[in-house]
């Protein structure tokens, strides 16, 4: 069939694609050791896989439902189950709202179409020149001396990014500079922060020479980022989802970080990433923690962002096969066995 019209931003007209079999399955992916975050811990990653079939062709995607939106794995393997025929993705953005499930099927689709097409995901994408992508590696909340034995352990890894949960924030972040001096250092609180808290703990993250704090306060709490001198800069996560949510951040935030599981797929994070970026935002590339399938169209994505955190693979007791090659968290474009 001949290629549809479309006015998708950054993306070559997709497919029409007819007879498309869609199936979703919820697998279990142990992690190396507990993760923990201001919210909870977790010891492994549950995520939900789509496989989109049409004639010899099949397309994979991954995403990991998240409570803190309110998503289950039951509840996102129930919504694709419901889909009705998709045509392509454009025309699955009008049929599922933005979240995990949606984001499995887009990447499931876009995987589909590079296979059809015998043309790579990444050049579907306006992405000629596929780079490696430099990912942080993510140190799990804990007591300020663990966190900077973790860090001294992972000497050989540039960029560190640290989970922070509110009491004690200030004695972690000295601890893991002192430990790593040589380390890029980001920080994310997982809106523990509170107004009272964030001047002092903003000028604590400066003289420890942090470069970027994602989401300090919670969601419903953050106009008070607009009242004071940022002298980190700061990263909106929890308070964005998709294009709707960047004019509301204006003047509250520096940068933003995009996840394929916020957005509900590559498709809208693209045209995300270019409205961030004509609006003056940094940009940073955020995921779950899961396994190289969705962490792979992510890297698309981080294509020439500021800062990458796709370090998924890295937490996993053991990932997919093909994997991504990671190698001192530099990131290797994904084999197209993989996907895309």
């Amino acid at each position: 069939m001949r290629p549809a019209a479309s006015a998708e931003q950054g993306v070559k007209s997709p497919f029409i694609m007819a007879q498309i079999r869609i199936e979703a399955g919820c697998e279990i992916w142990p992690l190396k050791d507990v993760f923990t975050i201001s919210r909870g811990s977790k010891t492994e990653a549950r995520v939900v896989v789509v496989t989109a079939q049409c004639g010899k062709f099949t397309g994979r995607g991954e995403a990991v439902p998240y409570a803190r939106y309110n998503e289950t794995i039951e509840a996102a393997l129930e919504a694709i189950a419901k889909l009705p025929p998709v045509r392509d993705r454009v025309h699955l953005q009008t049929l599922m709202p933005a979240g995990a499930a949606r984001n499995a099927v887009d990447c499931a689709l876009f995987d589909l179409q590079a296979k059809q097409s015998q043309t790579s995901a990444a050049k579907r994408a306006g992405v000629d020149t596929f780079r490696p992508v430099l990912t942080a590696f993510t140190l799990s909340l804990d007591t300020p001396g663990i966190m900077a034995a973790k860090a001294k352990a992972a000497a050989h890894l540039p960029l560190l990014k640290l989970k922070l949960g509110g009491d004690g924030d200030e004695a972690r972040m000295r601890a893991v500079r002192s430990a790593r001096p040589d380390a890029r250092i980001i920080v994310d609180a997982n809106e523990a922060w509170t107004p009272d808290t964030l001047e002092a703990l903003i000028q604590a993250a400066f003289e420890t020479g942090v470069e970027l704090i994602e989401q300090p306060l919670p969601e419903n709490q953050d106009a008070a980022l607009a009242l004071l001198k940022r002298l980190v800069p700061v990263c909106a996560d929890e308070s964005l989802h998709t294009r709707a949510d960047l004019a509301s951040l204006k003047g509250r935030y520096d940068a933003i970080n995009i996840k394929l599981d916020k957005a509900g797929g590559l498709t809208e994070a693209l045209a995300l990433k270019a409205e961030a970026v004509a609006m003056g935002y940094e940009i940073m590339i955020g995921s779950m923690v899961a396994t190289s399938l969705a962490v792979a169209p992510a890297m698309i994505l981080a294509q020439g962002a500021r800062w990458a955190d796709l370090d998924g693979p890295l937490l996993l007791a053991r990932d997919r096969v093909p994997g991504i090659a990671i190698h001192n968290g530099m990131m290797s474009p994904p084999a197209s066995a993989l996907w895309g």
